[in-house]
């Protein structure tokens, strides 16, 4: 069967955009300035026919007429065109084996619709690489063309004849020795078995195939070393932790305030969880908490016909593999998560938190194993960009970090909200129910990824854990959707999850943990021959869900599969038996107790120590007018504050036209939202309102100021458009490094007793979160020295809340000449991790504080003023403190600014921190003129602090007085240069 190959090239007027862009990357990474490229974009297509039909395939399928032309000739022989260019090196970059490949198994549908006899395709890229030596293209073809998690590269003609689509393989039984192996032995093989258990867990496994009589085998291995993860059972955060460290304000059961030691049992449980517990019980009767901590999502009422439900997921290890893979699958996992809420949700919107090292890092510091951080934030970009896109799912709210210590791990956070009916909210699997997989076929892509995410990343993890990296295709996912809803209103399942972390092992153990379930692995779906039985059970191949479906309606639901084009399986049955029994081509290959595999895990027992640093004195130069200019723009300019609408303008924020505050706001669209407000019914008025807030340099200082501060800005920013404050819900995602550290996991803590703290505090419970741990990266200098980095602590607050009537929201951007302008709450000398310490390297200050009560009555205080018309514009202050707000403000609304900060000065503070510090929970506020008596008097009836600043002038200008003193004087168009400037790529 003869193998093609189809080189598809930019028409002869057109221009060569790849090789255009590749060509600037190579010199941005620093590896040649004088480098030549021509690109074509290429398929290998396996089929049963001739030339002439290969040639109709390329003109009709594969290329566009207009602006490409394609060359088609057998694979192995000389291509029937000389290159573009005068290019001498030939290079190919295809994925490897195994690898999935949206593009060709699209293509390969499409072929064999439109009447081609196609047995196998396979995408490729090919570079002709002028002007450099064999060293610097063994360099570019590394770190410019391709990436050795998933691709391999063939310098040179591309010489083979057929496509490896996998071939049968015959089945053998793998037994684990486990009981004979010592303690070194269990860590060896926890290790290179890339399970990723400790000692411990590995002796209880020992212990009980010991007492049951014999060994396990591999799938059985896996199967708890899938369930024990810490992605899937959270087991180090739920674990037994002897805590000290300071006093703080949480109040045991009898009101007294706890000591500085403290035993938790279930750190989880007896923080967030028992917070949201505290504040339902408060509620009483008006609790409209749905469903928290127990689905793939949290759930809170929306309308009287449908509920809301949101969840945040991290996919960190796998993006710093595979920057867009990662991300990819990550934003398409996390949509999956309210796909499997109760009977089923319809995701409405996604957001995004990003932390990357800065981008202008230098190549030749990059310790070995590391992507550039360039590369990694274009394809984490690119790879949220495309997914959601292509699934129709608008990406409404965000944010990205910068910090030089995210180098080796890059954080990707990937949340999505969902609406689901009122009565669908809860599910059960019943006896007998079919096992049904639809979606997404099983391939090697994603094998050992839940326990690959307990590792510690090293130089050598793209090489080991490549395999632990998925391809999404967002095109099978929509259709599952498609499917997903129809199915659920017709009432042909008992209940769904998706297929995520650990694949079937996770979604089949999970789903029958109270029943028990036998699975016949042979009958699942295969994206091609070879894959053993337990690469089967645990490959996390994307786009999969699992539903329980009654016999009697399965016949009607595989219809309904076929008459939407996505496959459906019947892979096993729930059966009351208590146990997990696999089979494969009528062996059996796995049989654990349900009991076991979910209850049989040791606690994690740890021991964690925090002493936050004494506060030290931050030396304050004095800083005249000219100064405080030069540190705005500085400010602005930097890469935490700097506009991101290269990444926001990348995202489809208006599809499904429900987007009513959209991430870029004012008369130019170029302003920085505070939140989103969605409309996710268009017969209602009824808006969603999604936020975010983080502080990871304040994590420097004190975990738990950076935990409050973190919920405080979540906050402030939701309610800053709208949002009611007594209806938030918020979500925690911890991102931390190596726990097994007292010191590290004492920090963790102690920002989980912050959490807890402030949520019960401002009455805002938490309903879902996701922990993250062991992001750190080590390797080896040249020496032989061990250096590792790890990431700040990094904990994201997502905030979901609501507004009665989205006319009412209310953006950031300054709005009329002549509008009173006020600052709500107090302004403190609080610089300690501030952006102004860090464009000008000043060490110490005190880091921002929160005091919950305030915070309370200043939310709520705001909210009655918006909701009654009072507030034309309303900006929280955070980064860079009022000199940014203010700026941003004027800037978004293309008018001018002048404002007096003498009333502010005069509790004793300098008019630089007045300027740039960042004290919490603190607003700058645009009124009219007409409403300016009223908002003072509705502010001061809640005892929230408010000073009258200034006015909105015509002139784009920023003027900041101090009295008769002008301390800071800058255009609105300097400012916005400076913003935009760094991410404008």
């Amino acid at each position: 069967m003869p193998l093609w190959q189809i080189d598809i090239y930019p028409a002869e007027n057109q221009v060569d955009r790849e090789a255009i862009r590749t060509t600037e990357e190579i010199a941005e990474l620093g590896l040649g300035k004088n480098v030549s490229v021509a690109f074509a974009r290429g398929f290998l297509v396996q089929g049963n026919f001739g030339a002439e039909e290969a040639a109709r395939l390329a003109g009709t399928l594969l290329s566009d007429s207009i602006t490409e032309h394609s060359v088609v000739a057998i694979a192995g022989q000389d291509i029937l065109n000389e290159p573009p260019g005068t290019q001498t090196v030939q290079v190919n970059v295809l994925p490897k084996p195994g690898v999935m490949d949206p593009v060709a198994y699209s293509t390969l549908g499409a072929a064999r619709d439109a009447g081609f006899a196609v047995d196998a395709v396979r995408t490729m890229r090919k570079y002709w690489i002028g002007g450099v030596d064999d060293a610097s293209l063994d360099s570019i073809c590394r770190r410019a063309l391709s990436n050795d998690a998933i691709e391999q590269v063939v310098v040179g003609p591309l010489e083979m004849d057929q496509l490896d689509v996998g071939s049968p393989s015959d089945f053998k039984l793998v037994t684990i020795p486990i009981r004979e192996l010592d303690d070194e032995g269990l860590t060896k093989l926890s290790k290179d078995g890339q399970l990723y258990l400790t000692l411990v867990e590995m002796q209880t496994i020992r212990a009980h195939f010991a007492k049951i009589g014999r060994d396990p085998t591999d799938i059985e291995l896996e199967s708890v070393a899938q369930t024990w993860s810490e992605h899937c059972s959270h087991k180090t955060l739920a674990g037994r932790i002897a805590y000290q460290g300071p006093g703080y304000e949480g109040h045991g059961a009898d009101g007294a305030p706890m000591a500085d030691k403290r035993q938790y049992e279930n750190m989880l449980k007896e923080t967030i969880f028992a917070a949201t517990q505290q504040i339902r019980k408060t509620l009483g009767d008006d609790d409209w908490c749905v469903s928290v901590f127990k689905d793939n999502a949290g759930i809170v009422t929306f309308d009287d016909e449908y509920h809301v439900c949101f969840k945040v997921e991290t996919h960190n290890h796998p993006s710093a593999l595979e920057p867009y893979g990662g991300a990819n699958t990550g934003i398409g996992g996390v949509i999956r998560d309210p796909m499997g809420t109760g009977m089923g949700a319809k995701p409405i919107c996604n957001t995004d938190v990003f932390c990357f090292a800065p981008p202008d890092t230098a190549v030749d510091s990059l310790p070995p194993g590391i992507l550039h951080p360039r590369r990694v934030m274009k394809g984490v970009v690119s790879g949220v960009r495309d997914y959601g896109n292509r699934m129709g799912i608008p990406t409404v709210n965000g944010a990205v970090y910068f910090d030089k210590r995210y180098l080796g791990n890059p954080l990707v956070y990937c949340g999505n909200a969902g609406l689901i009916p009122v009565g669908m909210e809860e599910k059960e699997v019943k006896a007998d129910d079919l096992i049904v997989a639809i979606g997404g076929r099983t391939g090697r892509d994603g094998i050992h990824g839940a326990t690959f995410s307990s590792a510690e990343l090293t130089s050598e993890s793209e090489s080991l854990s490549g395999g632990a990296v998925q391809i999404g295709n967002a095109i099978t996912e929509k259709m599952v959707l498609d499917v997903l809803i129809q199915a659920r209103d017709r009432g042909l399942f008992n209940a769904v999850t998706d297929c995520g972390a650990g694949g079937f092992s996770s979604a089949v153990g999970e789903m029958g943990e109270h029943l028990g379930a036998e699975v016949w692995l042979d009958k699942a779906p295969l994206k091609y021959d070879g894959l053993t039985y337990t690469e089967i059970w645990i490959s996390e191949a994307q786009e999969r869900m699992v539903f329980a479906v009654p016999q009697d309606k399965w016949d009607e639901l595989r219809q309904l599969c076929e008459s939407e084009g996505v496959e459906a399986a019947a892979i096993g049955r729930f059966v009351p038996t208590g146990r997990l029994l696999l089979t494969y081509q009528g062996h059996t290959v796995g049989d654990v107790a349900m009991q076991f595999l979910h209850d049989g895990r040791p606690p994690i027992i740890r021991d964690a120590v925090y002493t936050p640093p004494e506060t030290q004195p931050l030396d304050l130069p004095a800083m005249s007018a000219d100064d405080h200019r030069t540190a705005l723009l500085a400010i602005m300019g930097s890469l935490n504050v700097a506009s991101k609408q290269w990444v926001i303008r990348q995202y489809d924020h208006e599809v499904q036209g429900g987007s009513v505050v959209k991430p870029l706001v004012g008369p130019l669209c170029d302003g920085p939202g505070d939140a989103a407000v969605v409309r996710p019914r268009m017969q209602s008025r009824r808006g969603l309102v999604l936020s975010c807030g983080m502080n990871p340099h304040y994590g420097d200082f004190d975990t738990y100021h950076m935990a409050t501060s973190a919920i405080d800005e979540a906050m402030r920013n939701a309610v800053a458009v709208g949002a009611d404050p007594s209806k938030i819900a918020i979500l925690d995602n911890f991102c931390w490094g190596y726990t097994d550290r007292a010191e590290t996991l004492g920090s963790l803590v102690r920002a989980a007793i912050a959490c807890q703290d402030m949520a019960v505090t401002l009455g805002t419970p938490f309903i879902s979160g996701k922990d993250s741990l062991n992001n750190e990266f080590s390797y080896f200098e040249s020496d032989g020295t061990k250096q590792t980095i790890s990431i700040p602590p990094s904990l994201l607050i997502s905030a979901m809340g609501q507004i009665d009537d989205i006319g009412k929201a209310v953006t950031m951007d300054a709005k009329e000449v002549g509008n009173v302008v006020y600052l709500v709450g107090e302004t403190k000398s609080e610089l300690g991790g501030s952006h102004l310490s860090l464009v000008q390297d000043l060490a110490g200050g005190q880091v921002p504080t929160v005091d919950a009560n305030v915070a309370k009555a200043t939310f709520a205080a705001m909210h009655a003023a918006i909701m009654s018309g009072q507030v034309r514009a309303c900006h929280d202050l955070s980064e860079g403190g009022l000199a940014v707000s203010a700026t941003e403000m004027a800037m978004a609304g293309t008018l001018g600014m002048q404002i007096d900060i003498a009333a502010v000065c005069d509790s004793g503070l300098s008019s630089s921190e007045v300027l740039f510090s960042e004290s919490n929970t603190r607003f700058l506020v645009e009124v009219s003129a007409d409403a300016a008596d009223e908002f003072e008097k509705s502010l001061s009836n809640h005892s929230v602090p408010v000073a009258r600043l200034g006015t909105i002038e015509a002139d784009e200008r920023m003027i900041v007085m101090q009295g008769d003193d002008v301390v800071l004087d800058v255009t609105t168009a300097d400012a916005k240069e400076a913003w935009q400037k760094p991410l404008a790529w």
